[in-house]
């Protein structure tokens, strides 16, 4: 019997602030109507999807909610959803949050960030024999602050807490945060050790391989998705590594196999917001490994499930049941190929 999925690290609340445009430094810019609060984080926003994917699933939460009304805010909605069990989740501390701006133009989103409790986020807060699930999935690498922090046994304190997860018997699935900077190599690749999934978007792909998949031009070089694929398979992923973009999802599986998936042709005017979108995608690649679905399922199913959330501000709202987000795929097919 499948026992479901754990989802811990970033418990986030994101404030959006809808603006005309990105101003330059020193330039007024308006916001405009539709501001709102939602939960946010690689916590928040995965289990949710993945508890509107399918309500039956067991799922539980890990992660630090603050003594703070956004915490109040944080555990209310996720308890909206009866098949997340909360009893890992711990009040400490002020609750992170993120200050998000969606450019109305463009979709695009400018985040600022306040780690706030989270960053004492670590293995002591886990009781992985109070876990009942197959897979432990934790983000956000590079914005944990206490598992980012170096270990002389397995490199990462990160890479520490997923040895000791795979120990319990569990599957681990890891996520990264974008960020410019140096530091993907030093604290994501110790963690790839220990990571039976991988699901990770073409930047962060990008600066954990070395190899090119977007230039500065912003031009995708999707001929070199199965080299960067191939290379975190041999940085130690052990059944499936994944990489989204707003063009596609590719992946590669435990025998080798490389999997592409296109994106859906979205019509005009169906894109609300970009937020989550990505937790949506992982959404739905963790619910398919938790089913034994195939990789191609997997992909079908993650793009389907990343169109979803695009249709409404928030990040998870417009995810519906798996059957429901996948007839997305028979409106709006995209192609793929193997």
């Amino acid at each position: 019997m499948k026992k479901g999925i754990c989802c811990a690290g970033n418990m986030i609340v994101d404030t959006t602030y809808p603006i005309d445009k990105w101003p330059k430094q020193g330039e007024l810019v308006h916001i405009t109507e539709g501001m709102q609060n939602s939960t946010g984080g690689a916590v928040c926003n995965t289990v949710i999807d993945l508890a509107r994917l399918d309500p039956s699933m067991h799922l539980m939460a890990s992660g630090f909610a603050g003594h703070d009304p956004e915490g109040d805010f944080m555990l209310a909605e996720l308890q909206k959803y009866p098949n997340i069990d909360l009893s890992a989740v711990k009040r400490s501390g002020r609750t992170s949050f993120t200050l998000v701006m969606s450019n109305n133009e463009t979709k695009e989103r400018t985040f600022f960030q306040h780690i706030g409790a989270a960053a004492t986020y670590g293995e002591d807060d886990i009781d992985f024999d109070a876990l009942d699930v197959d897979i432990f999935h934790i983000g956000y690498i590079l914005l944990l602050p206490h598992l980012d922090e170096p270990d002389e046994e397995y490199g990462t304190k990160m890479a520490r807490l997923l040895h000791r997860a795979q120990s319990h018997g569990l599957k681990t699935s890891i996520d990264v945060v974008s960020e410019t900077g140096d530091r993907f190599v030093r604290l994501v690749r110790p963690a790839l050790r220990y990571a039976d999934y991988c699901v990770i978007n073409e930047l962060e792909a990008q600066q954990t391989t070395g190899i090119l998949l977007r230039d500065e031009d912003g031009i995708l070089h999707r001929e070199n998705l199965p080299a960067a694929l191939t290379k975190l398979r041999e940085l130690g992923v052990s059944t499936w590594a994944v990489i989204h973009c707003p063009e596609l999802g590719a992946g590669m599986d435990e025998t080798g196999a490389y999997v592409e998936m296109d994106s859906l042709k979205l019509p005009k005017g169906f894109i609300k917001g970009t937020v989550g979108a990505g937790d949506a995608f992982c959404a739905g690649v963790l619910h398919a490994a938790e089913n034994g679905f195939s990789l191609r399922e997997a992909l079908k199913l993650a793009v389907c499930t990343a169109a979803a959330s695009l249709r409404s501000v928030s990040a998870s709202d417009g995810v519906e049941s798996a059957d429901a987000v996948c007839k997305l795929y028979d409106l709006y097919k995209g192609g793929n190929k193997s």
